[in-house]
């Protein structure tokens, strides 16, 4: 972690002293700061928060993952750094067949890997291969279903040769779906759909196994604007400009470094040290000061994502829908965000505003009167016979306020006990793949502007559940939404699909996301976006 507040400090009150003994000028003269000297070599500088688990796209869950990964690949379609909308990327061109179902890519000619190999057509064939593998366990493998007959293969039930893939020479990509998506261009740029560079996954373990060690400095081979130059675990990754990529004549910075500070109020007082040029987030409570004192570093900004709860349905009591419901009609939302989360947005459903016409089914509105029916209906009126559950959740002053501020809404509402349990990031996401925990602090952020990148995630064979929550009925709507070509119909379908997903409560929604941060006027090219997405190739720093 980089220090909370840089020697400048020091350094001004060295020489304010010498100065004050010797009774005249010593000469002392202020060091120039990390954004002040990026402004001059065109090296940003991030604050990331928790540090990644892993470079690996195809195993990437985390926001902050993408943060990092967007600078070190690049995939078939790149995003509009303003609206986001695709634009070409590895591929050059691509034509749509008139059904919607055939998609063929021209891969550009000067696409390399940062050996200087070629990219080629077959590179996305066996990365997404890969990607679907079942062995690999890649959570967000199902993005990849919209191909043809890759969920089959997927759950084994097909050869590979079955999936819609191709690719007729070395620089056409040949894809075909399993229905129409008219998002599926958007889609392109989340990490799952990213190249991989396999023979250099092969050198160093089983490609299609977890835990690879491919992906570190001096064995990682990427294809984006930036190459990885270190990695120094827990503080700071740093990337530099890449000379074998295709557009490098676009790139404007030299360098990024990504600092991971898990604390709100550390990054806060980096920023203000001159230490950062943007921020990952700003805590609540200095909204106001910021709005007031200096809006002009100030960015509250639109952002397709839900802050929510998970409950672990194997768990005694969680088991009895009645009470996850229970628990969710007893967040008063409003108040917590008033009191606690300055700038979001109190979430009844999971699914944000931002999706066009689509509308949520009726959500968990905050009702206590309806919480202690549905509990003592479940037989544990006032909590009476459910055992002390652990809400667990990672390094965050937030996360803790907001965990506390529930603890008591549950208590002082339902009589039900809960005992916080706060862990390191990496701890937090072993309990969520493991299921070892009771309710457990979750986040989401959109892939694609689609309901489907939401609700897709609570399918029963969803590799990003993690809940043990299944249902029949809501698989079966997800089915049929997805194969239904008309806007409203197929909102409609998707909104009975969310409303079984409420009433059932194996989430709890608590706040959608607005991305509160803090940026350097310097900093350019830095548009506000709904899947807070900027394209590190249009970002450049300039001086007052």
């Amino acid at each position: 972690m980089i220090p909370a507040i840089s020697g400048w400090t020091a350094r001004v009150f060295a020489c304010t002293a010498a100065a004050l003994i010797m009774g005249a000028s010593t000469g002392c003269l202020r060091r120039e700061t990390p954004v002040e000297a990026g402004i001059r070599t065109q090296v940003l500088h991030r604050g990331l928060g928790a540090d990644l688990s892993d470079l690996d796209p195809h195993l990437a869950t985390q926001t902050a993952d993408y943060s990092v990964l967007s600078a070190l690949f690049e995939g078939l379609v790149a995003e509009d750094p303003i609206d986001l909308h695709p634009v070409p990327g590895l591929a050059q061109s691509w034509d749509v067949s008139p059904d919607g179902l055939v998609y063929t890519f021209r891969i550009r000619p000067d696409a390399r890997w940062t050996d200087g190999r070629p990219l080629t057509a077959m590179d996305f064939v066996e990365s997404w291969r890969r990607v679907l593998t079942p062995s690999l366990g890649a959570e967000n493998a199902n993005l990849l279903f919209v191909i043809e007959g890759a969920e089959a293969y997927n759950r084994r039930a097909a050869g590979f040769s079955q999936v819609g893939l191709s690719a007729p020479d070395t620089r056409t990509l040949r894809v075909a779906l399993e229905r129409p998506a008219a998002y599926f261009l958007s889609m392109l740029s989340s990490p799952a759909w990213l190249p991989v560079p396999l023979a250099t996954i092969a050198k160093y373990g089983d490609p299609v196994r977890r835990g690879d060690p491919w992906a570190r400095p001096g064995r990682i081979v990427s294809n984006g604007p930036f190459v990885l130059e270190s990695w120094k675990a827990g503080q700071e990754i740093v990337v530099r400009r890449s000379d074998t990529y295709w557009d490098r004549a676009n790139v404007h910075l030299s360098a990024i470094h990504f600092h991971a500070i898990d604390s709100l109020d550390a990054e806060e007082r980096a920023f203000r040290a001159g230490q950062l040029h943007v921020t990952e987030a700003l805590p609540p409570a200095k909204l106001d000061a910021y709005r007031r004192d200096n809006p002009r570093v100030l960015r509250i900004d639109p952002l397709l994502g839900t802050y929510f709860y998970r409950l672990n349905v194997k768990r005694p009591g969680l088991a009895d829908p009645r009470i996850r419901r229970a628990l969710g009609l007893a967040i008063d939302r409003v108040t917590l965000v008033d009191r606690i989360l300055h700038g979001q947005i109190p979430a009844s459903s999971f699914t944000p505003a931002g999706l066009g016409a689509y509308q949520p089914g009726a959500g968990q509105d905050y009702d206590p009167a309806a919480a202690r029916s549905l509990l003592a209906a479940a037989g544990h009126a006032s909590g009476r016979g459910l055992p002390v559950y652990e809400l667990l959740y990672n390094n965050s002053e937030t996360h803790r306020l907001v965990a506390e501020a529930l603890q008591e809404m549950w208590r002082r509402e339902l009589g039900v006990r809960i005992r916080l349990v706060n862990e390191d990031p990496m701890s937090v996401l072993d309990a969520r793949r493991t299921g070892a925990y009771d309710i457990l602090r979750s986040s989401w952020i959109a892939d694609y502007a689609d309901p489907s990148a939401a609700l897709e995630l609570w399918r029963s064979d969803s590799g990003n559940n993690f809940t043990g929550w299944s249902s029949v009925e809501y698989d079966g709507q997800l089915f049929t939404a997805a194969r239904t070509q008309d806007p409203g119909a197929r909102n409609a379908q998707y909104a009975l699909a969310e409303h079984e997903l409420l009433v059932s409560a194996p989430i709890l929604p608590i706040y959608h996301y607005t991305h509160v941060f803090l940026l350097a006027p310097s900093v350019r090219g830095w548009h506000p976006t709904l899947l807070d997405h900027h394209p590190y190739k249009a970002v450049s720093l300039e001086g007052p």
